[in-house]
């Protein structure tokens, strides 16, 4: 009878792999340049979802248009965990600290009277993002195990810095008195918070395309594969991880700048390490590897917690969610090795068989 790895295992086993992997080097570049082309076509399908989500805008109730929006919200985040997972093989247990301050960031640059969009985007990009230049310079010196500890070390310190001192009004976090405008864009409206987060959602995922199908995102996938040949083929790989490291933080970033414009308040818990856990699962039940899997990975997760936290669908059981949905996830993982993604290559290797 054969086994199944996990998504995890596959990760660690991807450099024994190597010999099968494709040889990436300065002369292989323009090849893969060349297949973008035919790769872009894959972008028609997610677009075409967005616009049927911009067209059901109007058609949903005041629950469902928040829950949208909050899964957009997450998936922008588990998108920029997809970058360092599955484009990089840098598994970060640390990664809700960009998110987190991001969020604070937003609230901490408005003013009493609001603040404008654009400045307080930028501000909550550029916080998430030096932050993620810092840990990164450190923590992209360990491998393996060690950086999985190190982020996840340098996640509580920022935790315990919001959490312990005024800087972010303590345990009780802040309030954003005034969502960001600017001109007729405001987010106090919940349907230009819908577009916003929509076309963000859009941008994030277009950007990650090309990044994966552009030079660097190839070094990055050879990066995953083997490191010390790609270092022996000429790329400085340590760069590499960082830039991609600091942009996954910035996305991070983006993501909690919008949390932030939608919720009107922010606390250390979207800092602390189980909310790292969570975005690492939806990549996990998504599809390690798979843009279309980060943002369908959030979508299960987010209606799985939905569905089971519901007293009028499950009952009293609804009390233990986190006992059900820990189960949930387990069984999912194991039967779905490849992620919600892998269903269609399972179904097709049965009907073969």
């Amino acid at each position: 009878m054969a086994t199944s790895k996990t998504p995890l295992a596959d990760l660690q086993s991807a450099e024994q792999s190597y010999a099968d992997a494709p040889l990436v080097t300065a002369e292989s570049m323009p090849a893969a340049a060349r297949n973008a082309e035919r790769g872009l076509r894959g972008l028609i399908g997610p677009l075409i979802v967005a616009v049927i989500l911009a067209m059901l805008a109007p058609l949903w109730s005041s629950y469902l248009s928040d829950l949208v929006v909050k899964i957009m919200i997450l998936a922008i985040f588990a998108l920029s965990l997809q970058l360092l997972v599955g484009g990089t093989g840098l598994v970060s247990l640390g990664h809700a600290a960009f998110f987190g301050i991001g969020a604070y960031a937003t609230v901490l640059a408005s003013s009493p009277e609001g603040g404008n969009f654009l400045v307080l985007l930028l501000a909550a990009m550029a916080a998430s993002g030096l932050c993620a230049l810092f840990i990164g310079a450190f923590s992209l010196r360990t491998k393996g195990v060690y950086f999985i500890m190190v982020t996840l070390a340098f996640a509580q310190l920022a935790y315990f810095v919001f959490h312990d001192t005024s800087v972010g009004g303590g345990s009780d976090g802040i309030y954003l008195m005034v969502r960001p405008a600017i001109g007729a864009l405001d987010m106090e409206s919940s349907r230009t918070q819908y577009y916003v987060v929509l076309c963000a959602l859009v941008l994030v995922y277009l950007l990650l395309a090309l990044i994966a199908r552009s030079r660097f995102g190839a070094a990055l996938a050879g990066i995953r594969v083997n490191e010390q040949r790609m270092r022996a083929a000429g790329f400085a790989t340590y760069g590499y991880k960082l830039a991609a490291f600091v942009i996954a933080g910035v996305l991070a970033g983006v993501a909690g700048f919008l949390l932030a414009a939608r919720d009107g308040v922010v606390n250390p818990e979207l800092l602390a390490w189980h909310h790292s856990g969570e975005v690492l699962l939806m990549v996990i039940l998504g599809g390690i590897g798979s843009l279309r899997g980060a943002v369908v990975g959030t979508i299960t997760f987010v209606l799985l917690k939905e569905l089971l936290s519901t007293h009028a669908l499950v009952g009293a059981a609804a009390d233990h969610w986190q006992l059900t949905l820990g189960i949930a996830i387990i069984v999912l993982v194991a039967l779905l090795p490849k992620g919600v993604m892998g269903i269609g290559d399972m179904v097709k290797r049965r009907s073969r068989a």
